[in-house]
């Protein structure tokens, strides 16, 4: 299992809005596409914080963005977004 840590700096005022459309799309859509995903959170700094797994973190994530169910999430979750940081994480 491969692990990364995404964050997301939402754009001023729109952090709950983001939060609601994640929740109520992307989280149970990830899921049911076979991804574990532990968060989110909301670090002291007011970022978006969850950590995604799967066997191939990238492929997974190209084929998430590729489906047919993720285009058809609209309006998109992601117009929320200021900035976004993707760290892989290595177990040791």
């Amino acid at each position: 299992m491969e692990w990364q840590l995404r964050m997301y700096r939402a754009k001023p005022g729109a952090l709950d809005a983001f939060v609601e459309e994640w929740r109520e799309h992307v989280l149970p859509l990830r899921r049911a596409r076979g991804f574990e995903v532990l968060g989110p959170w909301i670090a002291e700094d007011g970022q978006f914080v969850w950590l995604i797994g799967a066997d191939d973190v990238e492929a997974a994530d190209a084929a998430y963005y590729a489906s047919a169910e993720r285009k058809a999430i609209t309006p998109d979750p992601a117009r929320h977004i200021e900035s976004a940081t993707h760290i892989r994480l290595e177990e040791r």
